[in-house]
């Protein structure tokens, strides 16, 4: 990790500039696999399977056989704390559910809000040299309990033409049972367009590499939703003195492995700190088994020393981390300025991991900036909000006249007659 100190704002753009993502030209390779499963659906899903993931395909949906192998593959240990996570997670995720709305205005002019599950959505569910079993949980769970008509569980195949069993055995568990062996933007474009065996949905959720994150971008302009714009992971820890640097270390290095292209920042106030952090990264990398990427993520990250605590706070505010954890002495004052982060973890004992997996929260989360303006997946992400409004007899004489002055003044005499004509009718009927 490179170290600075104290850069000024001009330079915080540059130094904590994220690895590029060349979006376009990956693009260019992701617009004909969607064109190609929009034309020709199964098939091009079962071609893609033997092209990318080198495995022959002849049913692309897990079957009842298949789930029932993959729950007696998946240890008890794993079992018992999927289940614990599964309990935060659904415990966390039920409280976020608002009341329907409904409140008079003003006499006789009612209006209400109400939530509505979408009614079919898309799960794409990575498979690769970490297969997210967690992130099931993290998108299941909330679409089960808001009410999702359809959901469909989209994860690639390994070499046996099978999905990872933990994978599996934890859409079983909470209730999924559309789960299709496919990967890759091909998963995506299935998804956006619709085949044989691959409902079309209403909105996509997931994370995934850029090959994924290319397509839904291109799905979004298909009519899809998507749960956010992503780019690679990432995590800013803050630390004083009082942090523990072996903590510290874990937490870059937990953010580290994820990939490559990952970033993770230290921010701290002094030299010391930073160095007792970046010696304890170093003898905690040569330990583990995904060291080489954890290696190249950290030549694209960076320790900042900065000594004055408001500047610290715009320059976390400026880069707007996915994960941002906070150990520092004065933690509440430091978490009533931050404005823009995806989750905060608070002090010493509260590793990004506990987020990742089973505290409650959820893990999907805005990347590369995007904390700025997105919230992370919530309940709220599987609902949208109607209004309704209901106008008697009464009200529509008490607001009418309004309506009236205002579409007059925008010369929209249509708008202004709809609202005439009753008031007219009341008139005449009194």
């Amino acid at each position: 990790m490179r170290v600075i100190t104290n850069p000024s704002q001009s330079e915080w753009k540059k130094e904590l500039a994220r690895p590029v993502q060349k979006m376009k030209e990956i693009q260019k390779i992701v617009k004909p696999i969607m064109r190609k499963v929009k034309r020709q659906g199964d098939k091009a899903l079962i071609k893609f399977a033997l092209e990318y993931d080198h495995v022959e395909i002849r049913d692309l949906l897990v079957s009842p056989e298949e789930v029932a192998e993959a729950k007696a593959k998946v240890d008890d240990s794993l079992k018992a704390a999927i289940q614990i996570a599964r309990v935060n997670i659904e415990k966390f995720h039920k409280a976020q559910a608002t009341e329907d709305l409904s409140m008079e205005v003003m006499e006789g002019v009612t209006c209400m809000r109400r939530s509505v599950a979408i009614q079919k959505v898309g799960l794409y569910i990575p498979g690769g040299t970490a297969p997210l079993f967690s992130t099931v949980l993290m998108l299941g769970i909330p679409a089960n309990l808001a009410g999702c008509k359809e959901i469909v569980l989209c994860s690639p195949p390994n070499k046996e033409g099978k999905i990872h069993p933990a994978i599996v055995y934890t859409a079983d568990l909470i209730g999924i049972t559309k789960i299709v062996k496919v990967g890759g933007a091909q998963a995506i474009a299935a998804m956006t367009h619709g085949t044989e065996t691959v409902p079309k949905v209403d909105k996509i959720f997931g994370p995934g590499n850029q090959y994924v994150t290319a397509a839904k971008q291109l799905a979004t302009k298909k009519g899809i939703t998507i749960d956010m714009p992503a780019g690679p992971s990432e995590v800013l820890v803050y630390a004083d003195e009082t942090a523990i640097p072996a903590f510290v270390a874990a937490d870059l290095l937990s953010q580290a492995e994820h990939g490559v292209d990952s970033q993770v920042i230290l921010v701290t106030n002094t030299k010391e700190v930073a160095e007792k952090a970046l010696r304890q990264v170093e003898m905690q990398l040569e330990k583990l088994p995904r060291q080489v990427i954890a290696a190249k993520a950290l030549s694209n990250s960076v320790a900042v020393i900065m000594p004055d605590q408001q500047q610290a706070i715009d320059l976390i505010n400026e880069y707007a981390p996915e994960h941002l954890i906070i150990a520092v002495k004065n933690e509440d004052e430091i978490i009533k300025n931050i404005v823009n982060a995806g989750s905060v973890f608070i002090g010493n004992y509260t590793p990004e991991s506990a987020g990742d997996y089973a505290s409650g929260t959820n893990h999907t989360l805005p990347t590369y900036g995007y904390a700025r303006n997105y919230s992370g997946v919530s309940l709220d992400s599987f609902v949208k909000k109607i209004t309704y409004q209901k106008i008697s007899p009464r009200g529509i004489q008490n607001l009418g006249p309004t309506i009236e002055v205002m579409a007059g003044n925008e010369q929209l005499e249509a708008h202004k007659n709809a609202v005439s004509l009753r008031l007219k009718y009341l008139k005449d009927n009194a």
